[in-house]
């Protein structure tokens, strides 16, 4: 199920804490995948740490060093992070960026059989079809 609502209203936040609520009171198995250019998503269940994105490390180091091992953190109670992050300011769609990891999380068996739940953050204020990625491609439930 989606929490829906413009930009700045806690969405995130709302997010993060039924997620760390879940793992500490019912012991699920959680990851987060952050799917905003600004790759904040995960920042409150990793303790405040900012995350190398995935899209930073493909720009940069390319493909093959895209693994979980090197991509994925854990944070609060075991939930498993990763931020895709986006585009060089100015350049391409960003929704192409989400698109572009969570193809890259699928290939490298990052959402693993024994979790329970997989969240997506996505932005509130959709600009562009990527965005909307894993509700078409039947990846979450709308």
């Amino acid at each position: 199920r989606g929490i829906y609502g413009k930009g700045g209203i806690g969405k995130s936040t709302t997010q993060q804490n039924t997620a760390g609520a879940m793992v500490h009171f019912y012991d699920k198995k959680i990851f987060i995948h952050g799917c905003d250019p600004k790759a904040d998503s995960t920042r409150l269940i990793l303790g405040g740490m900012n995350q190398k994105t995935l899209m930073d490390i493909l720009r940069d180091e390319g493909e093959e060093k895209i693994t979980v091992d090197r991509v994925v953190k854990e944070g609060f109670g075991g939930i498993r992070c990763v931020e895709s992050g986006g585009p060089e300011p100015g350049v391409g769609c960003a929704g192409r960026g989400v698109i572009t990891a969570i193809d890259l999380m699928e290939k490298n068996g990052a959402y693993s059989s024994d979790l329970d739940f997989v969240f997506f953050d996505v932005l509130g204020d959709v600009v562009c079809g990527g965005f909307a990625m894993p509700i078409r491609e039947g990846k979450a439930e709308e």
